[in-house]
């Protein structure tokens, strides 16, 4: 939370500061990831300062808790950015946060939104980081079919917009290459009793299951998920899990477990494992995990900057001009932008106990 305090403090900072709000799960189901969101945030800013800062100005960040209701997270961003108190806005949150938050900046102030998620969004000033179906469900469920003879799917998800429109986008794409939906199941956020959901997985007779779960609902569900046995027969996948998950679900319960994305903490490439040694050194051994999520966030902060100093300013109409084909180094290797989404190599991995293996590029 933003006090006034704050408030006046960035105000008074003027135009040799450019503040940046950083919005990220503090708190509920997605909370497991914040620390990971809020230390690769603070590296990019560390990174982009001693590069001389954003067009000769500091850049700061403002936490906002992206882990409230979703009405409430988009209140205090517009509170902020009507102050004039922050020019720019970024994080990982998910998708029901971003379907408040951008209306209420309404294309003000330019928004890097950094997590995965279901395609379409399109709004002025909204820039995207994260993986879209496209690249990463479509090529895996492609991989699952022809390589593993995958194609009897239960979909598992919380009830909100990103897991109902993913899972939309994934019946249809199997559809096209002969798959088939054996059941969907929705439940709320922050469920903690998976016991009926799976009596349902096992009822329908498939070989695996779209995990569309977030956070501390994905762990509860691997749990209950491996102490009925199902991981002896029935593959999981899921596009948002990483390895706080992994560490909060137990080495017991990842058997069979596979997701895609962007960046790994254990993926060989000379950009990860230089981001990867970069962040340690900074942080210490004790830092919070690496993972896709929250490198997303560095993902973020250094789109934003890119697309700043291309611009010449933080003027969304300018910055929306110069965005198409902007390019640069990041951990996830070269990444483009084409129509206001950042285009990336992504890969596919299965749990080893509480790291990744990754498998292969897709």
């Amino acid at each position: 939370m933003v006090d006034s305090t704050a408030l006046r403090g960035s105000a008074a900072r003027g135009r040799d500061v450019l503040d940046m709000a950083l919005v990220i799960p503090l708190q509920g189901p997605a909370g497991i990831f914040g620390p990971s969101c809020e230390s690769c945030a603070a590296l990019a800013a560390q990174e982009i300062n001693a590069e001389g800062g954003v067009l000769g100005r500091e850049l700061n960040l403002v936490p906002v808790d992206g882990g409230r209701s979703p009405a409430e997270v988009a209140t205090e961003v517009d509170a902020l950015v009507s102050a004039g108190a922050v020019q720019a806005v970024t994080g990982w949150h998910i998708s029901a946060v971003r379907e408040a938050v951008a209306p209420r900046i309404g294309g003000r102030v330019p928004y890097a939104y950094t997590a995965l998620y279901e395609g379409g969004e399109n709004r002025p000033g909204v820039f995207l980081t994260g993986e879209t179906p496209d690249l990463q469900l479509g090529p895996t469920l492609d991989w699952f079919s022809g390589t593993a003879g995958v194609r009897r799917w239960t979909i598992v998800g919380d009830d909100y917009v990103w897991p109902r429109r993913t899972a939309t986008t994934a019946a249809r794409y199997l559809r096209r290459i002969g798959g088939t939906v054996c059941d969907e199941v929705f439940v709320p956020l922050g469920t903690t009793d998976f016991s009926s959901v799976v009596h349902r997985v096992e009822a329908s007779g498939c070989e695996a299951v779209l995990m569309l779960l977030i956070g501390d609902d994905a762990v509860a569900f691997n749990r209950a998920f491996s102490a009925s046995g199902l991981d002896r027969d029935i593959l999981r996948f899921s596009s948002l899990i990483e390895e706080n998950v992994l560490l909060a679900s137990g080495a017991e319960c990842t058997r069979g477990l596979m997701t895609s994305a962007g960046y790994f903490e254990d993926l060989a490439t000379s950009s990860g494992l230089e981001f990867a040694a970069t962040y340690f050194r900074e942080f210490g051994n004790d830092a919070p995990v690496l993972n896709s999520l929250g490198e997303s966030c560095y993902e973020g902060v250094r789109l934003l900057t890119e697309l700043t100093r291309r611009a010449g300013s933080t003027h969304v109409p300018t910055m929306m001009s110069v965005s198409e084909g902007l390019a640069y180094e990041s951990p996830r290797g070269t990444v483009e932008v084409h129509d206001r989404h950042l285009r990336q190599r992504v890969f596919l991995a299965i749990a080893d106990g509480l790291t990744w293996d990754v498998v292969q590029q897709l």
